[in-house]
């Protein structure tokens, strides 16, 4: 009797992730450390100088942390409202930050008390003084000039705009990657990447060449402020809920070198080279036993419905469609597949429906599950209308089904269009090459004929 042989589950191609030098470079960061601040942190700025100490600003208070350090290292808490926009001069020696009643002081970050106080406004413009006005169209959330000062970058809303600065204040790109008001902006630290952050709870890195999209991080809550330190080695957020993610860069691990493992000796490997087999000795091969799946086990003792139970079941119909894609398939071409799906319950006859609804419209399992879903019609088409659940379920598959009988008409539709457009660029083609080829030699050619 020959061995039961197992069911050949199909395997599809899996499509990866694109793996970018962004997303390699974007990804090497440690796990983020997550400091509570006493409000929703609306700014977050990297001193220029060593050591890299950056300023936070979260309600009424400016603390200043060390690179590495999870306590303040200074605070400013002399405002009589909510503080912004705390922000250090390129020396290190000065900070400027905004307040809630329209004042901006100037303070020294080794005192207390404010050196200067100016007074700003919020009229949803960014105004360059003394040169131009450009109008953003929303209130304008940050603002970003470029090292070599010809681009502008303005958010507010949606969309990040970007302004040359050496045509007028021409708007150079307007980009809509964010689905709420994008709220801050960030450089890296080559000036290749373009950083935003949103209520929408993302960051998304920009090519400064192409302005597309290239990595994007995802945060817990919405953000309020970014900031990278020198040579991109921490990237600090601050969120609405008065959460400080800051993510160091993971330093190069050093590869310790291992000893050297002993080879075996020379004679390890010729023995046994030199044994002669003898006339009457007698070659037993040892059985092997072969592994069988438990769908594959019910199918050999011809469990034909509780192999399809097996494959029903949520771990496998999530994660390996395929498997039950392929027991199906085998049930069919056994012809066994309607006995194996007659005499179901409502609640075995919904997870069959179910994976139907789920996987019918893919192109991969649709010839198999397209027969299956007829001889589902015609087997408890007599019952229909005795439970709400399952007539529930028939209407989903009736209304995917004419959903995906409209998409494929379309796709005709479509198919049918480029070929009047092929046929007409074919036939402008030849009447081109008619056009330019000599008088005489057409004459010749039908004397030939």
């Amino acid at each position: 009797m020959a061995s039961y042989k197992p069911v050949a589950i199909q395997t599809y191609p899996v499509l990866g992730e694109k793996v970018t030098q962004d997303t390699l470079y974007w990804n090497n960061y440690k796990t983020p450390v997550q400091i509570k601040e006493f409000g929703a942190v609306s700014k977050v700025d990297f001193s220029p100088q060593p050591p890299y100490n950056y300023a936070v600003t979260a309600s009424s208070r400016i603390h200043i942390y060390g690179r590495f350090s999870q306590e303040p290292i200074k605070t400013f808490s002399r405002f009589k409202d909510t503080a912004y926009c705390a922000t250090f001069r390129h020396d290190v020696q000065l900070l400027v930050a905004g307040s809630e009643d329209g004042r901006v002081q100037l303070l020294d970050i080794h005192e207390r008390a404010p050196l200067r106080q100016f007074e700003g406004s919020y009229d949803h413009t960014v105004k360059i003084k003394n040169v131009f006005c450009v109008k953003h169209g929303q209130a304008v959330e940050s603002v970003l000039l470029f090292p070599s000062g010809g681009l502008l970058v303005s958010s507010g809303g949606r969309y990040v705009k970007v302004w040359d600065m050496l045509k007028g204040g021409q708007l150079l790109v307007s980009l809509k990657n964010h689905h709420k008001t994008v709220t801050c902006l960030c450089l890296s630290s080559s000036g290749q990447r373009l950083l935003s952050g949103s209520l929408d709870r993302k960051v998304k890195v920009y090519s400064t060449a192409s302005y597309k999209v290239v990595h994007s991080f995802d945060y817990t809550a919405s953000i309020l402020s970014l900031a990278l330190a020198h040579e991109d080695e921490t990237i600090v957020v601050g969120m609405t809920n008065g959460i400080l993610s800051v993510k160091h860069r993971k330093s190069e691990a050093k590869k310790d070198s291992l000893p050297r493992r002993r080879r075996p000796a020379y004679r390890t490997f010729i023995k046994g080279k030199n044994y002669m087999k003898q006339r009457d000795d007698i070659l037993i091969n040892r059985p092997t036993k072969k592994h069988l799946e438990w769908y594959d086990k019910d199918l050999k003792n011809f469990r034909i419905s509780k192999a399809l139970d097996r494959v029903l079941e949520p771990n496998c119909v999530i994660k390996t469609p395929e498997v039950t894609v392929s027991i199906i398939k085998e049930l069919n071409r056994r012809g066994v597949l309607a006995n194996a799906l007659a005499g179901r319950d409502e609640k075995e006859i919904t997870r069959v429906l179910n994976f139907l609804i789920r996987n019918l419209s893919q192109p991969r399992f649709a010839p198999v599950l397209i027969n299956a879903a007829e001889i589902i019609i015609d087997i408890y088409l007599p019952v229909i209308g005795q439970s709400p659940v399952v007539d529930k379920k028939f209407i989903v598959l009736q209304g995917l089904i004419e959903k995906e009988i409209d998409y494929q008409r379309e796709l005709l539709e479509t198919l049918g269009m480029m070929d009047m457009l092929f046929a007409s660029m074919t036939r402008n083609e030849s009447t081109c090459v008619l056009e330019h080829t000599p008088v005489d030699f057409l004459e010749s050619k039908k004397i030939e004929s």
